[in-house]
């Protein structure tokens, strides 16, 4: 029997990407807290600011609501509608107007059929379907000795990996878009550009933690494949 899955020596490949991922959590979460203390002096909401920007730049089929829980944010495509968490909704900080303004950046993206998001989202169903097989399909194969059930779930897995690749243009596209439009709009001034920025820099950094994890669990993975074709040669 080959090695126990989760208790492997190729595991030592995850523990940079794990340490990554956990500074850049914490990242984001101090950058997060820190900046909804520091007010913005236009006095908008991040509710205001994604309606302002809308306008400004002429997109007026994107709907902007209020969602739930901390932290979640993000545009729906399929329904044009951007949801607000709470706390940026209705907050006037730096923090709020970069989060909600990001949100706007992908609305932009949207409207002006920005090919990377395009491309990302023809391929989330494949992506999904990958991430859900992909593990079981190797923990069979590893299970009952079996290279080629081994080969389909990384190859499974390989979408997955595809899908973040193609997030990481995506989503510092959109903060750039974000900062340019609050500037350009006059909701945020030059000095209250870093600030936002940081912001807006530690949320990204959450996504370059998930594809370095992605692309080194896709190696850990081709690695035990190797190994496993290697004993079965002997």
């Amino acid at each position: 029997m080959f090695f126990p899955f989760y208790f492997d020596p190729t595991f030592i490949i995850l523990i940079p990407a794990i340490i990554l991922a956990l500074y850049a959590q914490t990242k984001v979460q101090t950058t997060y807290s820190r900046y909804m203390r520091v007010p913005a002096r236009s006095g908008m909401t991040g509710a205001d600011a994604a309606r302002e920007l809308l306008r400004q730049n002429r997109v007026y089929d994107v709907k902007v609501e209020r969602g739930n829980g901390r932290l979640s944010d993000h545009y729906d495509p399929r329904s044009k509608t951007l949801r607000l968490s709470p706390e940026v909704y209705g907050s006037t900080s730096l923090a709020a107007l970069g989060i909600a303004a990001h949100e706007v950046g992908h609305a932009f993206q949207h409207a002006n059929e920005y090919a990377p998001l395009r491309l990302r989202n023809a391929i989330v169903p494949i992506a999904n379907i990958g991430s859900t097989l992909a593990f079981p399909l190797l923990f069979l194969g590893l299970l009952l000795d079996s290279l080629n059930l081994v080969m389909i779930g990384i190859i499974a897995f390989s979408l997955a990996v595809l899908f973040q690749l193609i997030t990481l243009p995506v989503e510092y596209n959109a903060s750039n878009r974000a900062i340019a439009a609050l500037e350009a709009g006059g909701i945020i001034y030059r000095d209250e550009a870093g600030p936002t920025r940081k912001v807006l820099s530690a949320a990204a950094l959450t996504y370059v933690a998930a594809t370095i994890m992605a692309v080194m669990q896709l190696l850990r993975l081709l690695l035990i494949s190797g190994l496993l074709g290697g004993r079965r040669r002997r």
